[in-house]
């Protein structure tokens, strides 16, 4: 009865009725059924998916391990607990009942005895002493032959008592088997389950490592960081006390949900620019380890204790080039835009001090300690000198708004700008289809800046004539189609390398840079572009142009794009 009960079907039913009595088969059906509802385009769903799948397999082998262990030990061990012990616990009394009617018979026999008046060693006489003589012979007969079937049974049953045992030995060993089973389909199903959650790019950012984030999401900034500080280029550049005015907090705690969720509407928040900001000090935050790393804590705060400028700005530099590549590339991206922000700092109050104040403790921490702000505030002022090349601006966007010509932002459409920046902050024409040929829209733009010439290793403006019928003398297809709105792939088509910092060796050994102000003269330093005569402002630029990710849906024709300086 025990064993019975731990059965989870009805016992004395086929599979089919079992199975639809079974929790593990209630609960695959309740998860395919949100499955079906989330799709398969959700994560949530293809995990419903794969467990409830999971579920119904595993509630196919508890049908076939309970009918077997009813089989097989069950109706077995039934007969033995209903049949065979029960005769022989009737035996057993009934036995007792004989010797009771045995010893009364030999009782009566004695007292008759007794009575007729014959010594005890002699054997009555007359009709009712061999009637009772008769009786109790009777009931000893019936006693032997009674015990003689139950020592029979008892025998019997010492003789079966292997097969009982190999009852339970069956129960051990359908479990095992079932739970075998049941492992392997948990075994296999787990890797796909691990896969899927691997292979979705849209995981949370707040709190997670930085390294662990870019190699999720294949990115070199990152999201949180390149979404709040395009958005702010947008809309916040000139925002009095960005950084340092607290943001609403419902709206902060929904824009860093959004931002984990990889999905921002920039409308909603272009005007807002303190809770971007707010979501950018956070994210920086909640890093587990700062962006600026505590292994160089101590060296950060050395540099900055340092009374002489520039073996101080020295010091800093040599921190920097020490920097794990991930968390340069995030700090070189982040300071630049921070010194691009001072450079409103008439309009918007931030001075590299103040936003090294606000943001300092955001980019390096540790227990006790301070000093933040002698770091920060020198890495904005010379910006250009620490972190030379790569992104010397953050990504601007272009977009078209459906309109020819337009400086209008398509910030509706999840595009951020509808300009290219150069250097200089020089606006390109829209690069959109118009009402004429894509050639007389390449001819606007180039008219606007004068021609491009492209090369492989290198990109730079120089003079020329308009180009006849869409072609762009030496550029390559992959760059003219990236112009026309059409990327072929998504490999960027970089540009020459940045020009090296200048370094040099000291006595001691250690690489040196030298510190703005003291740089070479130019015809020492190497140009890898030419110097225009017309915009001499875009001449060092070193430029590529590669396809861009847009924070929401684009529209049905989109060209996103993105300079890298």
């Amino acid at each position: 009865k025990k064993l019975t009960a731990c059965l989870q079907g009805q016992q004395g039913v086929d599979a089919d009725k079992r199975s639809k009595k079974l929790p593990l088969t209630t609960l695959a059906q309740c998860l395919m059924e949100g499955s079906a509802v989330l799709g398969d385009d959700s994560l949530l769903g293809k995990m419903l998916r794969l467990c409830g799948e999971a579920e119904d397999k595993l509630a196919q082998e508890l049908i076939h391990f309970e009918l077997q262990v009813e089989r097989d030990v069950i109706e077995p061990l039934f007969v033995l607990a209903e049949v065979e012990i029960p005769n022989i616990q009737k035996q057993r009394k009934h036995l007792a009942k004989l010797v009771l009617d045995m010893d009364s018979s030999r009782t009566r026999w004695q007292q008759s005895a007794k009575s007729s008046g014959l010594a005890s060693n002699l054997q009555p006489s007359g009709a009712k002493a061999d009637a009772l003589r008769e009786e109790m012979e009777e009931a000893a007969n019936r006693v032997e032959i009674c015990r003689d079937q139950l020592s029979a049974d008892m025998y019997n049953f010492v003789a079966k008592e292997v097969d009982y045992a190999n009852y339970f030995q069956t129960l051990i060993e359908v479990q095992a088997e079932y739970h075998r089973k049941s492992l392997a389909l948990l075994q296999n199903v787990l890797p796909q389950i691990k896969a899927q959650q691997e292979a979705w790019m849209e995981k949370p950012s707040f709190g997670k490592p930085l390294e662990e984030h870019l190699a999720v999401s294949g990115r070199e900034i990152a999201f949180p960081v390149e979404a709040c500080v395009t958005m702010l280029l947008e809309c916040g550049m000139q925002e009095e006390g960005l950084f340092r005015v607290a943001p609403s907090a419902s709206k902060l705690k929904k824009l860093k949900a959004a931002l984990d969720c990889c999905v921002v509407d920039v409308q909603e928040y272009s005007a807002d620019p303190h809770a971007i900001a707010g979501a950018l000090k956070s994210y920086l935050r909640e890093l587990p380890e700062p962006l600026m790393t505590f292994e160089l804590y101590e060296e950060w705060i050395q540099a900055s204790n340092i009374p002489e400028q520039e073996k101080r700005l020295q010091a800093l530099w040599n921190a920097c080039e020490k920097l794990p590549k991930a968390n340069y590339n995030n700090i070189r991206y982040l300071i630049k835009f921070l010194a691009k922000l001072t450079e409103y700092q008439d309009t918007n109050k931030m001075t590299p001090s103040n936003v090294a104040i606000v943001l300092g403790p955001n980019l390096l921490w540790d227990a006790g300690e301070g000093g933040e702000g002698g770091i920060i505030e020198p890495l904005i002022q010379h910006a250009d000198w620490f972190f030379p090349g790569g992104r010397l601006w953050p990504t601007a966007m272009v977009g078209w708004d459906g309109l020819c010509g337009t400086s209008r932002p398509a910030l509706g459409n999840g595009v951020l700008s509808s300009h290219i920046y150069f250097a200089g902050l020089l606006p390109l024409p829209w690069l959109g289809p118009g009402q004429g040929s894509s050639g007389r829209n390449l001819a606007r733009l180039i008219t606007a800046v004068t021609c491009w010439r492209c090369e492989w290793g290198g990109l730079w403006c120089g003079t020329g004539a308009v180009p006849r019928r869409g072609q762009v003398p030496g550029c390559p297809q992959s760059v003219w189609a990236l112009l026309r709105g059409k990327a072929p792939h998504s490999q960027p088509v970089h540009a020459s390398p940045p020009v090296p910092p200048h370094r040099d060796r000291s006595q001691s050994g250690r690489l040196q840079k030298t510190p703005p102000g003291l740089s070479p003269s130019p015809q020492n330093v190497p140009r890898a572009l030419p110097i225009s005569k017309n915009h001499p402002e875009l001449s060092p630029s070193q430029c590529s142009l590669v396809p861009a990710v847009p924070l929401l849906p684009p529209l049905s024709k989109p060209l996103t794009s993105q300079l890298l300086f």
